[in-house]
C-alpha cells in the first residue's frame, strides 16, 4: 500500500519509519524547505515515546544526540525545593532531552537510512479521493497519488479540516512559552534535572546539559496577540518579555534570562482537546494534527510517537485501511484526551506524575509481514 504522509516532523517520519517496516510504501512530503514550526524549542522524550522508538529500533540515534533526563524538582516562589520526583532509569536509555530541530534532522536522517522518500516544500493544500485512492495536491501545483492520506501536519493541520470541515481550531492556552539556551558561567546548574520553579507570575523550567550548556523555559500567562505580531518580536524582545516576568523575585529565574544571548525564541501555546473525526476511509490524523497537549506535559512528541507505532501495527494486522484506522482511533483517543485535559492548567505537578513515568508495553516490535 502506497501511503502518502503530508508532514516530516516528529510524527511524520516515524509513522513513515514504522509502515514501512510494516510492509507498506510510505512517502513523506515537508512543507519546509529545512526546519519547521517551532524550532527553537527544546523538548524531552519520556519513557513512552523511548518505547516507541525501542519498537522500531529508532532509539539509538535519538539517544547520541541527546542527554538524559533523571527527574524533576518542583521549587516553590520562596527558592524551597517542595518535591522531587525521579524517573525510572534502570535499563532504559530515557528520558532524553534535545533540540526540536536536532531530533527532526535525526528522525529524517534515519528515515532516510531506511530508504523512506522524504520530499522538502511540499505545503499540502487539498486532497481528493478517487477509485484509485487519494489525490494530495501541493502548493506548487504538483499532486500525489497513494492509497491512504497520513496527516502528520501538525497543529493547524490541513488534513483535519479535509477530513472534518468544520473541525474546531487550535485553542489558545492562555500561555506565552519562551525558550532559551546560555553557556554563561555561574548559573545555578541542573544537571539532568528539571528545576520547575513556581514564580508569583509565571512558571519557569531549566536544566543543564552534560557540556555545562543551560536549557530554559518560562510559561507566562499572556493575551493573544496575532500570528504575525508573534513571529515579528526579535530575541532581544523575548528575552526582555521573559525577564519582565520574573523580575524583583528571589528566584534564579531573571538571573538565567539575563545571561542568554540571542539564543531565545517564543511563542503562543495552543491545545488541541477534542477532533471529533480523526479519519475517512482514505484519510486518518497522527500527532499534534489529532491531539495537541500543552507543553506543560512534556508529552507532545511522545504521544506523537505512540500514535505513529499503533497506526503501522493496525495497518500491519487489519484487513483494510478503514477497519485499521477505526482501531487506531478506538485504542489512542481516550488516552489523548485524558492527557490533553490534564495538561490544560498550565502547570505539572506531583499529583499529575503519570505523565512523567508512564510506560508503554508493546505487544510486539514492528515487523514487516
Amino acid at each position: 500500500m502506497r501511503v502518502l504522509v503530508a508532514g516530516g516532523g516528529i510524527s511524520g517520519t516515524v509513522t513513515a519509519m514504522a509502515l514501512k517496516l510494516a510492509g507498506h510504501e510510505p512517502v513523506v512530503f515537508e512543507a519546509y524547505p529545512a526546519g519547521g514550526d517551532d524550532i527553537g524549542a527544546f523538548l524531552t522524550i519520556m519513557h513512552n515515546g523511548m518505547d516507541a522508538l525501542r519498537a522500531i529500533g529508532a532509539d539509538q540515534p535519538v539517544i547520541d544526540a541527546s542527554f538524559a533526563a533523571i527527574g524533576v524538582e518542583l521549587v516553590a516562589p520562596n527558592g524551597e525545593t517542595v518535591g522531587r520526583r525521579e524517573f525510572d532509569t534502570e535499563g532504559l536509555d530515557g528520558p532524553r532531552t534535545m533540540t526540536r530541530a536536532t531530533l527532526y534532522r535525526v528522525l529524517q536522517d534515519e528515515a532516510a537510512r531506511r530508504g523512506v522518500p522524504l520530499e522538502r516544500g511540499k505545503r499540502l493544500v487539498s486532497a481528493e479521493t478517487g477509485p484509485d485512492g487519494v489525490t494530495a495536491e501541493f502548493a506548487d501545483s504538483t499532486t500525489e497519488t497513494g492509497d491512504v492520506l497520513v496527516g502528520a501536519d501538525g497543529l493547524r493541520s490541513v488534513v483535519r479540516r479535509l477530513i472534518d470541515p468544520a473541525a474546531d481550531e487550535p485553542r489558545y492556552t492562555g500561555l506565552t512559552v519562551v525558550y532559551g539556551y546560555t553557556r554563561a558561567e555561574g548559573l545555578p546548574a541542573a544537571p539532568g534535572v528539571y528545576r520547575m520553579v513556581r514564580g508569583s507570575k509565571a512558571a519557569f523550567g531549566f536544566t543543564t546539559d552534560p557540556d555545562g550548556a543551560t536549557f530554559w523555559f518560562a510559561r507566562i500567562p499572556d493575551a493573544e496577540r496575532p500570528r504575525a505580531e508573534i513571529a515579528a518580536v526579535t530575541p532581544a524582545g523575548w528575552r526582555e518579555f521573559a525577564h519582565a516576568a520574573f523580575e524583583g523575585e528571589p528566584l534564579p529565574c531573571a538571573e538565567i534570562v539575563a545571561a542568554t544571548g540571542d539564543e531565545v525564541f517564543g511563542g503562543h501555546s495552543y491545545d488541541v482537546p477534542e477532533t471529533r473525526v480523526w479519519s475517512t476511509p482514505e484519510m486518518v490524523l497522527t500527532g499534534d494534527a489529532a491531539h495537541a497537549a500543552s507543553p506543560a506535559a512534556g508529552q507532545g512528541a511522545s504521544m506523537a510517537l505512540e500514535d505513529s507505532v499503533i497506526l503501522a501495527q493496525c495497518l500491519r494486522d487489519l484487513p483494510d485501511p478503514a477497519s485499521a484506522f477505526a482501531a487506531y482511533e478506538g485504542l489512542r483517543r481516550e488516552r489523548v484526551e485524558k492527557l490533553v485535559k490534564a495538561s490544560a492548567g498550565g502547570d505539572v505537578g506531583e499529583e499529575r506524575g503519570w505523565l512523567y513515568s508512564h510506560h508503554i508495553d508493546w505487544d510486539a516490535k514492528i515487523t514487516a509481514r
